[in-house]
């Protein structure tokens, strides 16, 4: 099993000064790479069932896509406000370092539907729990939450109590 850690690259101060900003791009480029994060993510919630994956634009999507792929189920893209071409649901919820809007189709999630949250990262726990709230104001249930990778010490965790969360790198 390839150590995953090893392949990221680190960038102070971005995008603005104090954020450590991990980048994935390191990975995605190489196919081997990127190939067996999807293998070790997917290994990650092989004891959860779901009917389908959602991910948050943009990485998410980067993410989240395959792992649906591979694991033979749909996926629906969450997008920032403005973005989606039917009616949608919205909620408002804070960054790591500012605010945002996050939408979904009205009729992306069927009521009951077992839904995986996939994205890159777990920071603050802000994004996963807008789509948390957004998965069930559809009447979906969330069957747990997938992150490439996690940074522990903004504990995210605390916003997504109650959820079975799995990352692949915990920093």
């Amino acid at each position: 099993m390839i150590d995953l850690s090893e392949h990221l690259r680190h960038v102070p101060d971005f995008p603005e000064a104090g954020i450590d900003f991990i980048d994935i791009t390191t990975v995605l480029k190489d196919p081997v790479l990127f190939k067996e994060a999807l293998n070790q993510m997917l290994e990650l919630v092989s004891d959860l069932e779901f009917d389908i994956v959602v991910g948050s634009e943009s990485r998410g999507f980067i993410m989240g896509a395959p792992v649906a792929l591979a694991a033979d189920v749909g996926f629906v893209p969450v997008r920032k406000k403005g973005k989606l071409p039917a009616e949608t649901v919205s909620i408002c919820y804070d960054l790591e370092y500012g605010s945002d809007t996050l939408e979904m189709h009205k009729d992306a999630i069927k009521p009951g539907a077992k839904v995986l949250i996939v994205d890159d990262l777990l920071a603050t726990g802000g994004t996963a729990r807008a789509n948390i709230d957004l998965i069930e104001q559809l009447g979906g249930e969330v069957a747990g939450l997938l992150f490439f990778i996690e940074l522990g010490y903004l504990e995210g965790r605390k916003k997504t109590e109650g959820y079975p969360v799995r990352s692949l790198v915990i920093f």
